[in-house]
């Protein structure tokens, strides 16, 4: 191989190289924004009212570091002694000070006690008006500023005994990362919440089992049974889909009326038994599967039944998992139908997703706790979502065999 074909094969791969980590960049970038807010909701749930109000928002919760001084809890403050910021403790307050500023730089400003400070006798011109000079001396140093107007200021001491003066309202307080994991206790604790998460685990149990019995059942019943009208009563089934739920809600309301299932956890559970997109999706993936596997059982006696549970149900779980998956996160986050069915003032009938609304309506102070109520009621999609990835994928590459 010449010199020159080396040198272009090496350019090629550098080029490669570099396109690769510009891809790897990119997607990189856009994974951490689609990211950002999920882990902010969950810094959020950890945080204290006053820090999730605090501006500008800060991602990882923070608490105010205290002392025990004498039997009590004092706050500490975060001020620079001899220009190191140093952890203090406020000992006296009401003290009489001045804001004083160099005439040079009259944007940066101490306050400092009036018995730190002696006139000099000049003066100074700042924003039009003429000002006392003063030596403040600060530590073991004095310095010539001019007097910007008065203010009270308040004593701080390290625990090395060093003294420094700030105004107190301004003060920066000494902070430390820790999380309130007590948030998620106080939500579960409150009135009807810890029945919804019940009620909505046991609803979308409920949902998910029938959804995936009824669809495997029908699926099979439109792949591989004959019977009359077969294709026409499968495409008015399937035309079902393209009919919006809102359009169904007041008939399906006033069934539920007539059925006397308003307000309890069945109207919930029965309407949706019975999934059109499951029965299709099912449908679709026993269609793929070799007919002979049919003949085969048939030959050896095997019923329908034995056919459909023994052979067909084993290598569909990726459908099965998939279609599991969306009946569980429709049963999971449903909130309209809920809102509608289940009357506001019965809190034993509630689900998570009108629980949240009312804790978003008690909690306005505290939106720490609704961050919370919002990390419980996503935390298992997410987890369920991840359990079932490996389906995901194997759905998928094996819809791509032809």
């Amino acid at each position: 191989m010449t010199t020159a074909a080396v040198t272009a094969r090496r350019r090629h791969r550098r080029r490669s190289l570099l396109g690769k980590l510009g891809i790897y960049f990119i997607l990189g970038f856009f994974a951490l924004l689609m990211v950002f807010p999920f882990v902010y909701m969950a810094a959020s749930a950890l945080k204290t009212p006053a820090d999730t109000f605090r501006y500008p928002p800060r991602v990882l919760p923070r608490q105010p570091t205290t002392l025990e001084v004498n039997g009590e809890q004092l706050p500490l403050f975060l001020l620079p002694i001899i220009g190191i910021d140093t952890q203090v403790v406020l000992v006296e307050e009401g003290i009489e000070a001045g804001v004083f500023v160099d005439p040079g730089t009259p944007q940066q400003e101490l306050a400092w006690p009036l018995a730190l400070a002696t006139p000099t006798g000049g003066q100074a011109t700042l924003e039009g008006e003429t000002v006392e000079i003063y030596s403040v001396q600060v530590g073991s140093t004095s310095t010539d500023l001019a007097l910007k107007r008065n203010t009270v200021v308040g004593g701080f001491e390290s625990a090395a005994g060093e003294e420094t003066f700030a105004v107190v309202r301004t003060a920066p307080a000494a902070e430390t990362v820790s999380a309130e994991w007590k948030n998620f206790s106080e939500v579960l604790e409150r009135p009807a919440m810890e029945r919804a998460l019940s009620n909505t685990i046991l609803v979308t149990t409920l949902v998910v089992a029938g959804v995936l019995f009824t669809s495997i059942m029908g699926g099979y019943a439109f792949a591989r049974i004959r019977f009359p009208f077969r294709n026409a009563i499968f495409v008015t089934y399937l035309g079902s889909i393209m009919i919006p739920f809102i359009v169904v809600l007041v008939p399906l309301f006033q069934l539920m009326v007539a059925f006397d299932w308003i307000n309890h956890l069945g109207v919930l559970v029965w309407p949706f038994l019975f999934n059109a997109y499951g029965t299709f999706l099912m449908r679709q993936f026993f269609v793929g599967i070799p007919g002979e596997l049919d003949d085969s059982a048939v030959i050896d006696g095997a019923t329908h039944w034995t056919i459909l549970w023994r052979i067909y149900v084993p290598l569909s779980w990726p459908a099965i998992a998939t279609l599991g998956t969306f009946s569980f996160l429709y049963a999971w986050n449903s909130f309209v139908w809920p809102l509608v069915a289940i009357n506001t003032a019965n809190n034993e009938s509630y689900v998570l997703t009108i629980a949240l609304r009312q804790l978003g309506g008690q909690a306005v102070e505290s939106p720490n706790l609704i961050f919370a109520g919002i990390v419980i009621a996503v935390v298992v999609p997410i987890a369920l979502f991840v359990a079932a990835q490996r389906y995901f994928v194997e759905n998928v590459a094996t819809s791509g065999i032809k």
